[in-house]
């Protein structure tokens, strides 16, 4: 719902927009209408106890509602379903909430029977000394009601019975003090001597622990360094006593380790160079016998040849017979020239196959040696695995024992705390019961009585012409929503149904005037949220329903209302709580954008310079940080509670985030490593201010991760693919667009810079395939986080707030 007009409240209906006047037509008690609302967020929430575990699917909230709903209630007529929405008739509300108490009462019903049986043995004792003091105190109650009958006929009989009481009870509160200091003793004693036996055990533990680290880092590195450095690499201590200390041993195993691997690749190193030598020289030989067997084919050619000359000799021999004593002889000569020649190179030839054999074998020996080692390699790095994960294991087993330790120390110091709580209480109950006087004091219910002609003047006063400054000055802030609730608790002890009505519905209609009336005031604005949250968090505290009166005093739970349930209207207030917070935003946005905006703001140093002309002609981060520190004084001054502050202050810093972002997205000049570092430096400054306001737990940083990531990628190294892959890891907040827009858009801030390569640029959009992430370029400047209203106990007690006579309302009556 939002509240674009005074007179008409603009709602969807389907995919019809619809304009309604809530003063005419909306029949907030008519019996045909839905008048209770719960969206599927708050639904869940509120009835998840309802919820088997096959219908809670926290995937699916919006049908995990409606399978329960049709499974409670059978009738389906009496709830609707809306686009975020469920609509209740009258009554199904209360139904559910029965149902709901029931689930309740049995889950703590068990709980409570499981507390009673686990803590039952360890109580006893305390128990048994409470039982007694109990006693004496209702003896010394039963005694006092006796006194103060016979007080009534005899006032000198009640004198003397009375100082008799009071030295009895200075006697029983001394015996009592004794027991306490006695009790107090025993059981320091008891917690000393347990802290004596863990002390003991960590002790044994920790010797333990050593002497398996020292026997690890020796198995590890046996024979490899020197025994000093196995006494550096070990702890010098003894004892491991602390998380510290482990952690040094661990890092001793580390080091252990990382010498042994350094050696094993030494080792490996040397043998792969060693393999690669043998190799180049088992080639060489293998292409001297290739060489060879090439001789050893001439040489039988050379043969094949002389036969056929001395078969062609032959067959000329038999045709001239003159020639051939004359042949014969050369043949001869020839034959046995040939013959010496080729048995010489023959033994050669067999002298050097001889040796490349004896060559080729030892080559094949020096294989199978460092095939041999490569296993051995490989079976020490198993080991080295092995001992790495028991190693692993000791330390997790070692650091869960530790936590456990802890815890229970822990549960040890949460029960000391206990019964000395018990102690004290029981020390306030008797000197409570020492300070009772018979005098009462005149007893006021928190309520302020008002007759009907005086509404008006009432909410002119109170809410109309009402100006914060002056409030908070003399008064605390949230004063006019407890003098608004007095009166409602007033109509409700009256049992008066249209007096009632006529005051909520006015209060509502007079802080929709003035909140249209002033909704460019920041001021103003705080304040009334301010006053409008606390309003709707009394009408919870004061409803009657458990759930809200956890926190409550026994006179505030007294003080609940009687007679109405104001669930409507606390819906009612709820949404225009909720218009009041984003008017609010809008305002703060406004006046912020400027510093924002205009020239650098977030992408310049913080201006140290005192000189006019800079502070004129730029904003720097201070600008930033000083208009947010004035939206914070001024919602801490106005009492608004810290779950809203923290939720504005998160959209404002998303606002300058997601501003500085697009400003990088759009602008060329800022994709530098300069603005880079610059927009690093007042990142720094904003987490300042945040821990400097105790801000920390409102996520606010959590908005500028994406401009603290665009901010990093302005300054990483960009040319190789290990810095590639460091930006698709890092850059978990930008989506590749943004990515690759950024580094498109980086600009050398000088000529010895380089600028980012396309093919870099592929690369990275290579690795970030796989990355999900929105398409869409820039930020949303107007994206709004859900506002959260819950509740909030108030501490202020109703008896004892006075009205100033300065808010004119005279005609107030304190009940």
């Amino acid at each position: 719902v939002r509240f674009l007009e005074s007179n008409h409240i603009y709602t969807y209906c389907g995919i019809v927009l619809v304009a309604i006047n809530p003063y005419e037509q909306l029949q907030i008690y008519g019996e045909e209408s839905y008048p209770s609302r719960w969206t599927y967020i708050e639904f869940y929430s509120r009835y998840s106890i309802l919820m088997s575990h096959v219908e809670a699917d926290r995937s699916d909230k919006k049908q995990t509602c409606k399978n329960v709903l049709q499974r409670l209630i059978q009738d389906s007529n009496q709830y609707k379903f809306g686009r975020t929405k469920i609509f209740f008739r009258a009554g199904q509300e209360a139904t559910l909430m029965i149902t709901q108490l029931q689930k309740e009462m049995e889950s703590l019903s068990l709980g409570k029977q499981m507390l009673e049986k686990k803590f039952e043995a360890s109580i006893r004792e305390s128990k048994e000394k409470f039982d007694q003091v109990k006693r004496s105190l209702l003896d010394e109650k039963e005694n006092e009601a006796r006194l103060r009958k016979i007080a009534e006929n005899n006032s000198e009989i009640q004198k003397q019975d009375h100082e008799k009481e009071v030295e009895a009870l200075k006697e029983e509160i001394k015996r009592l003090k004794e027991d306490r200091v006695g009790l107090q003793r025993r059981i320091e004693e008891g917690v000393q001597n347990q802290r004596n036996n863990l002390d003991r055990q960590m002790k044994e533990q920790s010797e333990q622990a050593t002497a398996k680290v020292k026997r690890t880092v020796r198995q590890i590195l046996g024979g490899l360094v020197e025994e000093e450095k196995l006494l550096g690499l070990t702890p010098h201590d003894s004892e491991i006593y602390e998380p510290d200390d482990l952690l040094k041993a661990f890092e001793g195993l580390q080091e252990a380790t990382r010498i042994l691997e350094n050696h094993q690749k030494e080792q490996k190193e040397s043998y792969e160079a060693r393999l690669e030598g043998l190799i180049l020289k088992m080639d060489h030989l293998q292409n001297e016998n290739g060489k060879l067997q090439n001789l050893f084919q001439e040489k039988s050619n050379v043969n094949e040849n002389i036969r056929q000359e001395v078969s062609r000799l032959s067959s000329e021999n038999s045709v001239i017979p003159e020639l051939k004593q004359q042949k014969n002889v050369e043949i001869r000569n020839v034959l046995h020239r040939k013959i010496t020649e080729e048995s010489s190179q023959r033994r050669y030839f067999e002298e050097k196959a001889k040796e490349l054999e004896e060559a080729k074998g030892e080559l094949q020996g020096r294989i199978e040696e460092l095939v041999e080692e490569n296993a051995h390699l490989k079976r020490q790095q198993l080991m080295e695995g092995e001992a790495k994960n028991k190693l692993r294991e000791e330390t997790s087993r070692l650091t869960a024992e530790n936590m456990d330790f802890e815890e229970q120390l822990d549960q040890k110091d949460r029960l000391i705390k206990k019964l000395q709580n018990q102690i004290k209480c029981l020390e306030t109950s008797q000197k409570a019961k020492q300070n009772t006087t018979s005098i009462i004091p005149k007893e006021f219910l928190g309520m302020l009585e008002y007759r009907r002609e005086h509404e008006p003047r009432l909410i002119q006063n109170i809410i109309l012409d009402l100006k914060p400054k002056g409030v908070v000055v003399s008064m605390i802030p949230t004063l006019p929503a407890h003098i608004l609730f007095m009166c409602v608790r007033h109509a409700d002890y009256l049992n008066d149904d249209t007096k009632l009505k006529s005051l909520m519905n006015a209060i509502i209609t007079a802080i929709k005037k003035v909140v249209m009336s002033h909704h460019r005031n920041m001021e103003l604005l705080s304040f009334w949220l301010s006053n409008t949250y606390q309003l709707l968090n009394c009408l919870k505290q004061y409803s009657g329903e458990e759930e809200f009166q956890k926190q409550s005093t026994p006179r505030q739970k007294k003080n609940c209302l009687q007679n109405f349930d104001l669930s409507e209207h606390r819906q009612i207030l709820s949404d225009l709580a909720i218009h009041i917070y984003h008017q609010l935003i809008r305002v703060m946005q406004k006046t912020l954008a400027p510093a924002i905006e205009r020239n650098k703001s977030i992408t310049t140093y913080r201006n140290r310079s005192n000189s006019v002309y800079n502070e004129a002609e730029s904003y720097t981060i201070s600008s930033i940080l000083q208009q947010l520190s004035n939206f914070h004084a001024a919602m801490s001054h106005h009492g608004m509670e810290r779950c809203l502050i923290k939720q504005s202050i998160k959209q404002l810093f998303f606002l300058v985030s997601a501003t500085t972002f697009n400003q990088i997205m759009l602008r060329k000049d800022m994709c530098s490593c300069r603005k880079g570092m610059q927009i690093r430096c007042n990142i720094s400054y904003l987490e300042e201010w945040l821990k400097e306001k105790e801000l920390q737990s409102s996520n606010a940083i959590d908005t500028l991760r994406p401009l603290a990531q665009a901010a990093w990628l302005l300054q990483v190294n960009k040319s190789t693919d290990e810095d590639a892959k460091e930006i698709a890891d890092n850059c978990t907040e930008l989506s590749p667009v943004q990515i690759v827009k950024i580094l498109n858009s980086y600009t050398p801030i000088d000529d010895f810079e380089k600028r980012v390569t396309s093919s870099f640029v592929r690369r990275v959009q290579s690795l970030l395939q796989d990355h999900e992430g929105s398409s869409q370029l820039m930020l949303d400047t107007d994206h709004r986080f859900q506002v959260m209203f819950p509740f909030c106990s108030s501490s202020t007690a109703l008896e004892l707030l006075q009205v100033p006579s300065s808010l004119q309302l005279d005609f107030l009556t304190k009940i």
